[in-house]
This record gives C-alpha cells, sequence and structure tokens, in this order.
C-alpha cells in the first residue's frame, strides 16, 4: 500500500557519464568535487556497486530494473538487429520504467540530460511515463554553439527545439541547463503539491570533454605528478578512508602505458592539459550538483528527498593511450578532448580495464545515497559493503515511494525487474537478494 503523500521522499536519480571509480574526493579522488562529497558525508557510500559498462545498457537497466538484454538494450540504441530480443535499439513494451512505477503513484515524473534509450525508435522520455522532460536523444553536447553539433536537437516535453533556442536561454553550458530544468520541473510538482521523481542524467564528462576556461585554468599546472603517482595516492586514500582493504594491491599499470618518468616535456604538457580540462569538467559537475542541492535546501524539501549518486560506466580509455587534444582553445566548444587510456587507467584506480570491458574498471561505479529523512543519523558517512547493481535502483525507488511496481503495461504482461531494494542496507540491513548478479 502506498505511503500517505506527506511521508514519501522526493527522489532525484544522478548519473553522470563515463565518471571513474576514483574520480570523486568521496572515492579517493584528487580533484576537487566537495558537494558531492557532502552528499556522502550526510549519506551511505556503496563499495561494490555495479553498472554495465556501456552508455545505453547502464541506462536501460538503471529505469527499468531489467539486464540491458532483457530491456531489448544489448548495445548502444543505434544497434538494431531484427528478429533479435535483445538488439531492438529501444526499450521493449514490457519493460516498466521507474517513471512508469510511480506516476501511478501520484507522483510528478521528470527527466532532463542524456536520454540514449531508443527516442529515434519510438521510445522517447515522454513516451515512458515522464510528464516533463528536457533531453537530447543521445549525448556529447555541452555548448548550444558547439561546433559540429548544428543538427543537435533539444527536446522541451517532446518538442522539438534548436540547440540555441531563445525558449531553454539561448547559449548554455549543457551541465548548467540541465540543474536550471530539474529545479523549474521541481517547482511545477511542487504547485501541484505532488512528491517529484527527477532523473537527471548528465553527459558530463563524456567526450568530447568540455568546460568553461576559468574552470580550466583552476587546474592547470595540477597534474605535474602524472598518472603514476596520482594513482599511488588515490589507492593510498582509498586504503586511510576504508573504501578498500590494504591488502588489495593496486593493479599494475598497463603496458600500453608509458611510466610518467619516461614522458618528454613536451608530451608531458599536452597530457596536463588533457587532464587539466577533464578535472574542469568533473569541477563543474559538482558545481551543478551543488546547485541542485543548494536549490532543494532552499526549497525546503532537500531533507526529504532521496539522491541516488552513480556513473553509467567506469573511466573511459576510447582514443588509446595518447588521449586527443585538438582544435582550437582546448576545452572549448569548437575543440575535441578524450581522456584517454593513460588518464583513465587514473580514473577506475585500484582496478585494472575501462569502460566497454565488464572487469571492475567497466562495472564498478560510487553509489551514494542521501537521504537525511530516511538514513538515520549513525550511518552518515558509512560504507555499505553489500553488493548492489543498476537492476536494484527501480525496486529501491519503489520501495522508498511506497510505490507498487505494474504487472501490467501497455496491455501486456511487464517482465518483473530482476533487483532487490537497497532501502535495508541504507540502515545497515542485509538486502535478501536471492539471485546473483550478471554481466554480459
Amino acid at each position: 500500500m502506498a505511503q500517505s503523500a506527506r511521508k514519501r521522499p522526493n527522489v532525484v536519480v544522478i548519473l553522470v557519464d563515463d565518471m571513474g571509480f576514483s574520480d570523486i574526493g568521496c572515492y579517493g579522488g584528487e580533484i576537487p568535487t566537495p558537494n558531492i562529497d557532502r552528499l556522502a558525508a550526510r549519506g551511505v557510500r556503496f563499495t561494490q556497486f555495479y553498472n554495465t559498462a556501456r552508455c545505453s545498457p547502464s541506462r536501460a537497466t538503471l529505469l527499468t530494473g531489467l539486464y540491458p538484454h532483457q530491456a531489448g538494450m544489448g548495445h548502444l540504441d543505434n544497434d538494431v538487429r531484427p528478429g533479435s530480443r535483445g538488439y531492438r535499439g529501444r526499450l521493449v513494451d514490457e519493460s516498466v520504467t521507474i517513471a512508469e512505477a510511480l506516476r501511478p503513484a501520484g507522483y510528478f515524473t521528470a527527466m532532463v540530460g542524456k536520454w540514449h534509450m531508443g527516442q529515434q525508435h519510438g521510445t522517447p522520455p515522454w513516451e515512458r511515463g515522464f510528464d516533463r522532460s528536457l533531453n537530447m536523444a543521445a549525448g556529447g553536447v555541452y555548448y548550444s554553439d558547439q561546433a559540429g553539433k548544428e543538427n543537435v536537437k533539444l527536446y522541451l516535453n517532446g518538442r522539438e527545439l534548436p540547440l540555441n533556442s531563445p525558449e531553454v536561454g539561448g547559449s548554455w553550458y549543457s551541465t548548467d541547463l540541465w540543474t536550471k530544468y530539474g529545479l523549474q520541473f521541481i517547482d511545477e510538482a511542487r504547485k501541484e503539491k505532488k512528491p517529484f521523481f527527477l532523473y537527471l542524467a548528465h553527459n558530463a564528462p563524456h567526450f568530447p570533454l568540455m568546460a568553461p576556461e576559468a574552470d580550466i585554468a583552476r587546474f592547470r599546472g595540477k597534474f605535474q605528478e602524472g598518472w603514476d603517482n596520482l594513482r599511488t595516492a588515490r589507492y593510498e586514500r582509498q586504503v586511510r578512508m576504508g573504501l578498500i582493504d590494504k591488502g588489495w594491491k593496486m593493479t599494475e599499470r598497463p603496458p600500453d602505458t608509458p611510466a610518467w618518468a619516461k614522458v618528454d616535456a613536451a608530451e608531458r604538457a599536452r597530457f596536463e592539459e588533457i587532464m587539466a580540462i577533464y578535472a574542469a569538467t568533473m569541477f563543474a559537475l559538482d558545481r551543478a550538483i551543488g546547485a541542485l542541492a543548494d536549490g532543494l535546501r532552499q526549497r525546503g524539501v532537500l531533507d526529504d528527498t532521496l539522491i541516488l549518486f552513480m556513473s553509467d560506466n567506469g573511466g573511459n580509455a576510447e582514443s588509446g593511450p595518447r588521449g586527443r587534444l585538438e582544435g582550437s582553445r582546448a576545452g572549448g566548444p569548437a575543440s575535441t578532448v578524450f581522456l584517454g587510456m593513460n588518464w583513465a587507467t587514473l580514473a577506475n584506480t585500484p582496478f585494472r580495464r575501462y569502460k566497454h570491458f565488464t572487469h571492475e574498471g567497466g562495472i564498478a561505479t560510487p553509489l551514494i545515497a542521501h537521504w537525511p529523512a530516511g538514513i538515520a543519523k549513525d550511518r552518515e558517512g558509512k560504507w555499505e559493503r553489500q553488493p548492489g547493481h543498476l537492476v536494484d535502483i527501480l525496486p529501491t525507488v519503489a520501495d522508498a515511494a511506497g510505490a507498487k511496481i505494474p504487472t501490467r503495461i501497455r496491455g501486456v504482461a511487464a517482465i518483473p525487474p530482476e533487483g532487490v531494494s537497497l532501502v535495508p542496507a541504507f540502515a545497515g540491513k542485509p538486502v535478501g537478494r536471492k539471485q546473483p548478479l550478471f554481466f554480459m
């Protein structure tokens, strides 16, 4: 039975894109992320939480509680294989999204950001339970005037708009735009006197890495130690903070990644600039999450809001060891910057491999649960060591919201979610998982 509207929490699910396991301060990183760290300090951090190592599959799993092939998203949403159930490039009709579970329970449902779940094949957010949405069909866009993205569109509640539409502010940086509209949708929910569910799907820090120049300048000269020393420092912080056991040795540097001491001065400068841009992208992301938390606090709803923060996969090694640093004003809207394998090895400390791979470096993500009204004071800042997976997000949200997951949807029997509620874990209690977790 659903809880009363007064007791039901609001829910914000924050998914970031291509962030490594140790890129935030509260998981060992040196990039300052004070706002995310603040959520962790007042919440619970999971040490073994997993994604599906790739963008569209992770998003489908998060929203439906199904493994990606069950949800029709075995690969990216442009991969459509006739006759296949697992590679449809769209969410299957039998799947239930979090929005479709919460809306019948009286929730106002909204999403902002990167969709990447088959909008072009008939499953856009406005057809899958969301009352309000501002989204891109896929991602990769940070600026309204980004070079080469002139044909990309924004979709405001299903209406197609050009990137620089005056209706959404004309000129913007997407990390800030998603927060701005997320709070606007929250205000609509409050006017309707409904609890809200906001799915906030950032495209940061996915390539091409872009950030305001002032943020990039802040980090120039901060990575002269190189990936070897920085990786060791991250590992040592992870041990000290209790994230990992000191008996678990850090994986060795990959054979294709040179020792920093052997990289010549010109190459070092190039690599340092790439990492400064990546750090700035993360710093801007953290600032936006702080703006969201401040907005919730100013509206008097922060304590009654369950915030879940995670990444869709591990750090991204695409473009190989050297990464990419191309175009005018690196990190600006006319540039192309990829982190590359050498720095992705740092991003995924202490693990092996990267996005795409079902090694820990590809599938391990931080999970932070922040909910002052629902997490006891003596659990704040604690580590939770029970394994979790994106399949658990829908059952967790439905449990916290007192919502019943539909057994029928679109005139057919719904596929029940594969995960379990993590709400007991917020209190340090067993989640009662009866089935193993799977990776494909």
